[in-house]
């Protein structure tokens, strides 16, 4: 059982990819973008200007209403310029173009590995070090920052300081000198695969959705707006893991609705369930790390959350997959989006490891989303566009991604795990699957299309249909 994108322009965006560089500029742009954008970036964060109301990690699709809100004093012709690099380029180079404005304007936070992936700056990560190979680490100025038996996977891991003057990409290489045998790797930033459509409408009245109470699902993600009407009926449990505490997600909110929310005509994929939040982005630029990321992994682990939703993407990275195969082997079901960085670029993480379910995204079509990641590693499509999700503001808003389609696999697995091992789960929902492309397993759709039935259509909550784009 192999339980990883196509980008084109796409006019629809531009106005709000000009909010997102404008918020960059200013120095509060957010995670939300990757959905829309791909994956590996941090959010940056809020900055003065906006309401408070407004989340603390906002993305592409956020910020148009709250970019006209900013003094025109603030806008230089420098941010404008920006703005229109943004604007005019494909969404497979945006989340380059936003990866270069996070490390200029967050240089003290964020540096890049060996690959140009953003990661966090002065330290890395070891797993499993042994008190001789410390004391060697010590002895030629390494620090250790913090120290966390994380029980519920079988791990022990380290936070290590660097020594004066040494970058990230240097100290790796003279760790894996000092100790060859030891498991020393950068600690980098992952970002969400989608984006959110503002701004919200508000829901209209219908059918409650079927209820799935006493099962209990995790999402590792940013903060949830668990009151809004859209999530009245779940349970929702959440803890941080980043630096500086929780922030609620634009992003999140609508992932998690897509899994437990109900109401009126909109229904997540197991409406009523409990779901175990990690935030690990937080309200920082360094949001979103690996460490943080397994730290929220391990705690979903203690949960005993039997399938964990992860709508994040970024490279491999030793810590992580050492996280996810401890989950796999327990029996979790880790359901990962592939991305949305196109269909030529490199696999993304999670989804492609072994033993992750991987979800690609589909439109109102069936047709694959033109950004979406493709290889072996794609196990089930399902849709992924023009569907509504909870907004921050209590109502609904579109959103695209794939970001968005794997919580729709993750919460029908949890209703197939109950009473079943995981493989039994996964193989029963490959029975439901349509196939699509061609015959068979393929690396576009993986085994087929599944949950078409769970989109909810932006019409049936009372969001106006989408105006044509403007010519240009």
């Amino acid at each position: 059982m192999r339980l990883f994108p196509e980008m084109t322009p796409d006019h629809r965006f531009l106005g709000p990819l000009r909010a997102l560089a404008l918020a960059a500029a200013l120095g509060f742009a957010a995670p939300a973008a990757a959905q829309l954008i791909g994956g590996g970036l941090p959010g940056l964060p809020i900055g003065g200007g906006l309401p408070s109301e407004l989340p603390g990690r906002l993305g592409p699709r956020d910020l148009p209403d709250a970019a006209a809100t900013l003094p025109r004093t603030n806008v230089t012709p420098q941010v404008e310029a920006l703005a229109g690099e943004l604007a005019r380029a494909p969404l497979d180079q945006v989340r380059r173009l936003t990866a270069e404005q996070l490390l200029r304007r967050h240089s003290d936070q964020v540096e890049t590995d060996d690959h140009g992936q953003p990661v966090v700056r002065g330290e890395v990560l070891a797993v499993a070090t042994d008190p001789a190979a410390l004391a060697r680490l010590r002895q030629a100025g390494f620090s250790v920052r913090s120290q966390e038996d994380l029980g519920a996977l079988g791990l022990k891991t380290y936070v290590l300081g660097l020594p004066r003057g040494r970058s990230a990409v240097e100290a790796i290489r003279q760790l894996r000198a000092l100790d060859p045998a030891g498991q020393y790797d950068f600690n980098h930033l992952y970002q969400e695969a989608g984006g959110v459509a503002g701004p919200a409408m508000s829901a209209v009245a219908g059918a409650a959705a079927p209820d799935a109470r006493g099962l209990r699902i995790g999402l590792v993600d940013g903060s949830v707006a668990a009151s809004r009407p859209a999530l009245a009926r779940a349970q929702v449990v959440q803890r941080a893991f980043a630096p500086g505490g929780a922030a609620t997600s634009a992003h999140a909110t609508a992932v998690a609705s897509l899994i437990v929310g109900g109401a009126g005509p909109f229904h997540g994929a197991a409406s009523g369930a409990s779901l175990y939040v990690a935030d690990v982005y937080g309200p920082t630029a360094a949001g979103g790390s690996a460490q943080a990321v397994v730290r929220g992994l391990a705690w979903l682990a203690e949960q005993k959350t039997p399938v964990i939703n992860i709508s994040l993407v970024g490279p491999s990275n030793l810590l992580l997959a050492a996280a996810v195969q401890a989950l796999i082997a327990r029996g979790h079901l880790v359901v990962a989006a592939v991305g949305n960085d196109g269909p030529a670029a490199a696999p993304l993480y999670p989804a492609a490891y072994s033993g992750v379910v991987a979800v690609t995204g589909v439109d109102a079509g069936r047709r694959v989303l033109p950004e979406a990641g493709r290889g072996t590693h794609v196990d089930f499509a399902a849709p992924g566009a023009e569907m509504a999700a909870a907004g921050l503001s209590g109502g609904y808003v579109r959103v695209r991604g794939t970001s968005f389609a794997a919580p729709i696999v993750a919460g029908r697995l949890a209703r197939l795990a109950a009473g079943a091992t995981a493989a039994q789960a996964v193989e029963a929902l490959g029975r439901e699957a349509v196939d699509l492309g061609a015959p068979g397993p393929d690396p576009v759709y993986g085994r087929g299309l599944v949950g078409w039935e769970l989109r909810v259509d932006p019409g049936a909550v009372g969001l106006r249909p989408e105006k044509s784009p403007a010519a240009g």
